[in-house]
């Protein structure tokens, strides 16, 4: 297939577009910088676009089968302020527009068949305040929260799902935190237990939703090319207890979870974006396991074996 991928050079989308690569697709990178990307990524088509050039887009849309939309600024790098928050939603929303747009401009004939994008399970409304933590699943069917990446998440999806009035089939992939080799937020997280100071986040009864980088990629490429992958996926393994993820985490660093961070802390050191790491939630991958989707990191010691 020929895929037009946005976010080509991020942490998924590098070994995702080796992947396709490997098997004989052609792609095409939509980057805000086509040497970096050719450098990064090896002898691929790469254009330079963004929202401010759309033309580009419809030019580089213009035949393919399938577009790949993994494009969006950092949510947890910076402390967030209303700039940062407007930069975080356009490049996933305002980005998204501009894509279906692009897509709208062109004859049905050369118009792709297939728009999967990232999402987050962050779409999901926050998990109950203090201690009284909900053990219920989340699934695909769970209706939307109304934090700000809850509305982000929403607006996103929803923008994109335009594209099936013009006759593609659109899947958003729910993705929550991305483990693997070093470059991910293993990064960050690992941190503290390396300077043997690691261990739970406020109570440590939230849940975090996971899933392994190769997993991820296989879950992108699934819903590529199995047309059954149409509307919301929660792209997980499983979801974990914060506190036996520290655990499992300093284990497999060769350390020691014994140094709780107080959820006043957390609150200190990450402003708003706290309450996203104090209060989440059980979200499973229902849909995903309902067509037969097989992990290669099926438990959270083997998601973890990358850790550095």
């Amino acid at each position: 297939m020929k895929i037009v991928v946005t976010g080509a050079t991020g942490y998924v989308g590098t070994p995702l577009v080796k992947e396709l690569r490997v098997r004989g697709d052609h792609v095409v990178a939509l980057t805000r910088d086509a040497a970096k990307a050719k450098a990064k990524l090896g002898d691929v088509e790469a254009i330079t676009a963004d929202i401010e050039t759309p033309g580009a887009w419809t030019e580089a849309l213009s035949g393919a089968d399938a577009l790949l939309h993994l494009a969006g600024e950092s949510v947890g790098a910076k402390r967030w302020d209303a700039r940062e928050k407007q930069k975080i939603r356009d490049s996933r929303v305002e980005s998204t527009r501009t894509l279906v747009e692009a897509i709208g401009k062109l004859p049905a004939e050369k118009r792709p068949k297939v728009f999967v994008h990232a999402s987050g399970t962050d779409y999901y409304p926050f998990a109950p305040e203090k201690d009284e933590f909900d053990d219920d699943p989340v699934t695909e069917n769970d209706k939307a929260g109304d934090s700000f990446l809850a509305r982000v998440c929403r607006d996103w999806e929803n923008e994109a799902r335009v594209a099936e009035t013009y006759g593609l089939r659109v899947a958003s992939m729910r993705s929550g935190i991305v483990l693997g080799p070093p470059g991910g937020a293993l990064d960050k997280m690992s941190t503290a237990f390396k300077l043997h100071v690691g261990g739970r986040l406020g109570s440590g009864q939230q849940f975090l939703p996971w899933i392994h980088r190769d997993d991820a990629v296989a879950g992108y490429i699934a819903a590529l090319t199995d047309e059954r992958y149409s509307g919301a996926f929660n792209l997980v393994t499983a979801s974990e207890r914060n506190k036996q993820f520290s655990c499992a985490l300093a284990a497999a660093l060769g350390r020691v979870s014994w140094l709780p961070v107080p959820a006043f802390a957390v609150k200190i050191g990450a402003g708003e974006f706290a309450e996203y790491v104090l209060r989440g939630r059980n979200v499973v991958p229902a849909r995903m396991k309902a067509l037969g989707f097989e992990w290669s990191r099926p438990t959270l010691e083997s998601a973890l074996a990358d850790a550095k």
